[in-house]
């Protein structure tokens, strides 16, 4: 063998090398982006499973619920309207109807994002009862129509009374789905809710005994 042949061959041997190193660069490449698509994928799981986790069965059943029974509360507070005699009974109601309005609108909200039925509580969705009490202290149609026909001082403790059961049933809803709840806006709402309406609770039976009820 010449030198000229032996540099050629030793040449050859070098390239040939480098092209097997390379092809070994190329396949760790190839599995470390699979490794890494395999990744993303497990992440993108992850994140689907993570909004899944944000809700469930409770919270939908919580906002079900609540959303008729603010809607009777609100029916019942603008019935004050032209019945009430103390201003104080007025302003109750107003505030009622200020405060539960924004949160039926949330909570429709929620249903929607959450892709479920809108709220139900034994087909009282126009807050005027049924033949029974429900529950969560939903008045009844009977319920209903007293308050409706009460006016002046009978109205106002008619209507302390059934405000305080029906705040009651709120309270008692709201501390359930706390229990249970999962979605962090939610249970929030629930606990805003049990706070303000033991509130307005106290508030109304004290109004209540100063009226002679």
């Amino acid at each position: 063998m010449t030198r000229t042949t032996a540099r050629l061959t030793s040449l050859t041997v070098a390239l040939l090398a480098g092209a097997l190193a390379l092809a070994g660069c190329a396949d760790d490449d190839n599995d470390a982006a699979g490794h890494g698509s395999m990744m993303n994928d497990t992440g993108s799981s992850a994140s689907s499973s993570a909004a899944q986790a944000e809700f469930n069965d409770a919270d939908v059943t919580f906002a079900q619920g609540m959303i008729p029974h603010h809607r009777q509360a609100i029916v019942m507070a603008e019935l004050a309207e032209g019945r009430a005699a103390d201003p104080r009974v007025l302003d109750l109601a107003a505030r009622i109807q200020a405060a539960q309005d924004p949160e039926i609108e949330t909570m429709s909200g929620w249903l929607q994002d959450w892709d479920a039925d809108g709220g139900h509580m034994d087909g009282m969705d126009d807050g005027m009862g049924a033949m029974d009490h429900g529950e969560g202290g939903m008045m009844s149609e009977g319920d209903m129509h007293a308050l409706m026909s009460a006016t002046g001082p009978q109205f106002d403790r008619l209507f302390l009374e059934q405000m305080i059961v029906h705040h009651q049933g709120a309270v008692e809803m709201a501390a359930e789905h706390s229990a249970n709840g999962r979605n962090a806006e939610a249970l929030a709402l629930a606990q805003s809710i049990r706070d303000n309406q033991n509130a307005e609770i106290a508030e109304m039976q004290q109004l209540l005994t100063e009226l002679g009820g």
